[in-house]
Order: C-alpha cells, then sequence, then structure tokens
C-alpha cells in the first residue's frame, strides 16, 4: 500500500528516502510537524561495543528529523540492557554486567556524534541513560501505578512473545517485563523533554503502540509512533551480516575500509535504494546515478560507498579507503592502508594458512578457508594457496614486512609479524 502524501518536511524526506512503514495516527502526526518542534525518541540496547548497520535506518532516521528542523532522542538503554528485548530473538541474551553495560554504552556514544548534532539548542540532539530513571523503580509502586495498564492477555498476544511460545521456547519473567519498560520510557521522555514521538524499526510496532497507550492512560498525553521498514538485501539477506560477522560502525571492531568495501559490494538492485536511505545525496543527483547500467552500475556504488562511510567516519577515512581499494584493485599494489593483523613473529613461522585466515578475520573458521582453498579462492602474497595443509614460512614475508592475504577479489588483509 502507497504511503500516505504528506506536508511536512520529515514525513515527505522519510518516505520519498524509503524510510516510511507505518504511522499511528499520520494526518494527525504531519500536522503537528508542520506547526511546531518535535521531540521524537529511539532507542538503542547497550549489547555490544558498537551498533551494527542494522541500526543504520534508525540513526539515519534521527538525522532526517534533525536536518527537518526537529530534535532528536537518542536514548541508550543501559537500563532495559539489564533485561534484554525479546523481540526477534529466538532465546533469552546473555546478562552482561552493570560494568559491561557501561563500557559499551560509552563505545557507542562516539557513532552519533557522527550523525547528529549536540547541544543546548532547540533542535540540537540530546543523549539519555534510561538507567537513569529505571534503575530508580520501586517495584510495588511501579506494579500498582504502571503494570495495572497492561493486561497478560494482550501481552501474550505480542509478535516478540508469540515467536518464542510458539516455537517452544522458554521466554524469562525478566525478558517478559521488557515492553512494560520500553513503554515507561516513553511517559517518561513525555514527562521529561516533552517527547511526542517514539520511531523504530516495523518489529518494534507493539512496544511503541503500548507506550502511545500508556502515556494516554496516565498523562492524557496524545502520542505517536513511526516505524521503517526492516532492512534485506534484494536477495533476501539480512542487512548487517556477511559471512565474516557483523558489519561494526565504530572503526575498533571494522576498519573504515572494510566498512567501505562492504557498501562497495552492494546488490546491483539494491544500489538506488541505499542511496536514498543511507546517504545525504540529493533526490535528482541519486535519481541520475540508479539510471547508470552496465559497467557504470560500479561507480555508483563507489559512490555510495564514499558517502555512507563519510558518515560514519569522516570524509577523510571514505576518501582514504576508496583510494586504497583503486591502489589495490586497478593498480595491483600494496597499500599500506589494507586492514592490518599483527602476529609475532614466532607463531607466524609455521602456522596453517587456513588458521592464519580465520586469525586474521579473513575467514570465520579454519574451515571456511579450506573451502575458500579447494575452489582456488584464497592467495596468498597474490598467488593462489593450492595445498589445504600449505603453512606459512620465513619467505613469504615480503620485502615490505608484511604477508598479503586476500579472498577473492576484493577482500585484503595485511599480517604483520611484530
Amino acid at each position: 500500500m502507497p504511503a500516505p502524501a504528506f506536508k511536512s518536511s520529515f514525513l515527505c524526506t522519510i518516505v520519498e528516502r524509503g524510510g516510511y512503514q507505518d504511522c499511528t495516527d499520520a494526518e494527525a502526526l504531519d500536522a503537528l510537524l508542520g506547526k511546531e518542534i518535535v521531540t521524537s525518541y529511539i532507542g538503542f540496547d547497550c549489547t555490544a561495543p558498537s551498533l551494527h548497520i542494522g541500526s543504520l535506518v534508525q540513526i539515519m532516521t534521527l538525522r532526517r528529523l534533525q536536518q527537518s528542523g526537529h530534535k532528536p532522542i537518542v536514548v541508550m538503554g543501559g537500563g532495559t540492557t539489564k533485561v534484554g528485548d525479546p523481540s526477534g530473538k529466538d532465546e533469552s541474551r546473555q546478562l552482561l554486567s552493570p560494568e559491561q553495560i557501561e563500557s559499551n554504552k560509552k563505545s557507542i556514544l562516539r557513532i552519533f556524534e557522527r550523525f547528529l548534532k549536540f547541544g543546548d539548542g532547540p533542535t540540537d540532539a540530546v543523549m539519555v541513560d534510561n538507567a537513569d530513571w529505571l534503575d530508580k523503580l520501586e517495584y510495588i509502586p511501579f506494579l500498582r501505578d504502571i503494570g495495572r495498564h497492561f493486561t497478560i492477555n494482550k501481552m501474550l498476544t505480542m509478535d516478540s512473545v508469540k515467536l518464542r511460545l510458539d516455537r517452544d521456547q522458554s521466554l524469562s519473567f525478566l525478558e517478559f517485563n521488557y515492553m512494560i519498560l520500553q513503554a515507561y520510557d516513553f511517559l517518561e521522555l513525555y514527562r521529561r523533554y516533552g517527547c511526542r514521538l517514539q520511531c523504530g524499526g516495523s518489529d518494534q510496532w507493539g512496544n511503541i503502540v503500548n507506550g502511545i497507550d500508556l502515556g494516554r492512560r496516565v498523562s492524557a498525553a496524545e502520542l505517536f509512533g513511526l516505524t521503517s521498514p526492516l532492512m534485506t538485501t534484494a536477495s533476501g539477506a539480512k542487512m548487517g551480516k556477511t559471512a565474516a560477522g557483523a558489519v561494526w560502525l565504530n572503526a575498533e571492531q571494522l576498519s573504515p575500509y572494510d566498512y567501505w568495501q562492504y557498501w562497495r559490494n552492494t546488490e546491483d538492485a539494491d544500489v538506488g535504494r541505499f542511496l536514498k536511505l543511507f546517504t545525504d545525496l540529493p533526490p535528482d543527483e541519486i535519481a541520475r546515478l540508479e539510471a547508470l547500467k552496465g559497467s557504470e552500475i560500479n561507480e555508483t556504488k563507489k559512490v555510495l560507498a564514499t558517502e555512507a562511510t563519510a558518515l560514519a567516519h569522516g570524509r577523510l577515512a571514505a576518501e582514504q579507503a576508496a583510494e586504497t581499494a583503486r591502489r589495490t584493485f586497478e593498480e595491483g599494489a600494496l597499500d599500506a592502508r589494507l586492514p592490518t593483523f599483527e602476529i609475532a613473529r614466532a607463531r607466524l613461522e609455521g602456522i596453517a594458512v587456513t588458521a592464519l585466515a580465520h586469525q586474521a578475520g579473513l575467514t570465520s573458521s579454519a574451515s571456511e578457508a579450506r573451502r575458500h582453498i579447494e575452489g582456488g579462492g584464497l592467495r596468498l602474497n597474490d598467488a593462489p594457496v593450492k595445498d589445504v595443509r600449505a603453512t606459512i614460512a620465513a619467505s613469504d614475508i615480503s620485502s615490505n614486512g608484511v604477508i598479503k592475504l586476500s579472498l577473492g577479489k576484493k577482500k585484503h588483509i595485511l599480517v604483520k609479524p611484530v
């Protein structure tokens, strides 16, 4: 079903760029956005030291909101991470210690500084931690004042609950409370910041609606919810996952070069869609790039890779990644800016090539490396590795003091003995 026609800049932009899935009261929200600065939030739990690109649609939603003259709130889930969101999960998350959660939170904070402008101005973004209010709740008063607005009947119909129960997988009472805590977040943000809008992926629809209903019941507040589509590639794969692992947004977890390469390897059918969602290029320029066919589409992919990387890591890092790729693929040069894996020289000599490929992060396992060798896809210093039992010798270290391992034509890493 086509998205409604809107008048407000934010909703028009979200629709035009493919980030609109559903809205609780689209007409009323459109009118509100047109007459005042609207404060909106999205929550991000602190389950790892970095977010990955599965969160990028939501980050870009906050960016579009601010670009349209409204105020974004980034809610770090220091409190809800202690519970774990069951949405889309087949089993309970591993519980993290408070120290792990705090460390993850500090690491994630840096991501948002690339995408949003923070400060004290009317449309400047703010970052808050829901532990500030959730950690202080008293159990009996919370059950009496908030829990009475939720029925078990309705909670059992939530997709996050039904999925686990239908598969006869356990759902802890701890996780069962997550939807109440998220709803309470919305109420608390309305009270503290006048927040009227919660955004999220379409899998969060039920949680968002719960928060809207709670705000109406407790504070007679008119709140709104907006969701974006869950992202998959044209081939149906989930965004943010590769054979080598997650596509992280922090440089410590994934280098800007590897991040650039991820976007460069986008499927042809996804290029236009990703340009709209994940770059700030104007629509007319995207239309021109979308129209390129044949081998020219590779140039469009390079534009996508550079623009997406510039947002996440800065323009300089993006241009350096693009130049490293050009030198590596077009000139066959050994660029020192390729990702580097350091290993003790004593461990390097005699190690199996399959084990080194795995340890360096080129493959997800040694057995995967063996399969690539058998298929002719793994190279050592640009020469195909022909024996699955091959080991590293001192003579493999180049005059530059490194070993170049390659998987296919587009994935390379320098192994540096130390």
